[in-house]
């Protein structure tokens, strides 16, 4: 079942949502959880293949996908190969393995997108860290004016906190990370506009990010909401995932 909800109207609802849905909180990090979905998107790959496919939406323009944290674009090829065959111009986001470093990666991937863009408005999507990314960078591009991103898509990105909500805090905190710092300077980040409209299709499954944490703080942003049955891993190999996204990039 896909869950959609239009941005004024869920902003009000996740006000009150406050008292009766969790607040965001590191997830439990259950892998058989979400190696069971995974396999369970997979198999459902060649139905969609046959059926879904035909009826996805079809569209045009430059669009890059982003990898999550610790993959590459390896990760990303199905969704890239399913966008392409719906008409997209599709590019990934070809820095090597996202490592999570967004200062460092934003002046590269201005680079790129603005060459992928040709003068034509843009559109990303981002999978978990790879929808910060896609986030930061359309917010760059939004300040400087060099070109504009249309729409962004993100998939399990946790918006808020930083990896505080996420199956890596610990890892981050071990590692001499300020997890409260990190959470202040991306709230200061998330004032500003994006400059974008945006789709955030989380799972109430995951167990990497917490759903909670995907939900945009800032009212000026324009953001739809699309909950999926699957898990986190399975997010880019999922056919009802897939063609939201292909329907989302083609309006």
């Amino acid at each position: 079942m896909i869950r959609r909800r239009l941005a004024p109207r869920l902003r009000t609802a996740v006000r009150g949502a406050h008292h009766d849905d969790p607040a965001p909180r590191t997830p439990d990090a259950r892998l058989t959880p979400e190696i069971t979905r995974l396999v369970r998107s997979v198999a459902g790959l060649p139905r969609f293949a046959i059926r879904g496919r035909r009826s996805a939406a079809r569209g045009r323009g430059p669009v890059m996908v982003l990898p999550g944290y610790m993959t590459s674009d390896r990760s990303t090829l199905l969704v890239r190969r399913f966008l392409t065959a719906q008409g997209f111009d599709v590019i990934g986001w070809g820095l090597g393995l996202n490592r999570g470093d967004v200062q460092q990666s934003i002046p590269p991937l201005l680079d790129r997108m603005a060459r992928h863009a040709a003068g034509r408005p843009i559109k990303l999507v981002g999978w978990s860290q790879g929808g910060i990314m896609a986030r930061e960078t359309a917010r760059e591009a939004h300040r400087s004016g060099r070109f504009a991103v249309e729409h962004i898509v993100t998939m399990g990105t946790p918006v808020i906190g930083g990896p505080r909500y996420t199956a890596t805090a610990e890892r981050y905190a071990k590692a001499g990370y300020d997890l409260d710092r990190i959470e202040r300077l991306i709230a200061e980040r998330n004032a500003e506009p994006l400059g974008a409209s945006v789709t955030a299709i989380y799972t109430r499954s995951d167990q990497i990010v917490h759903w909670r944490a995907c939900f945009d703080p800032n009212p000026a942003n324009a953001v739809e909401y699309v909950e999926v049955n699957t898990g986190h891993f399975g997010l880019g190999f999922d056919g009802e995932t897939l063609a939201i996204i292909a329907d989302r990039l083609a309006r």
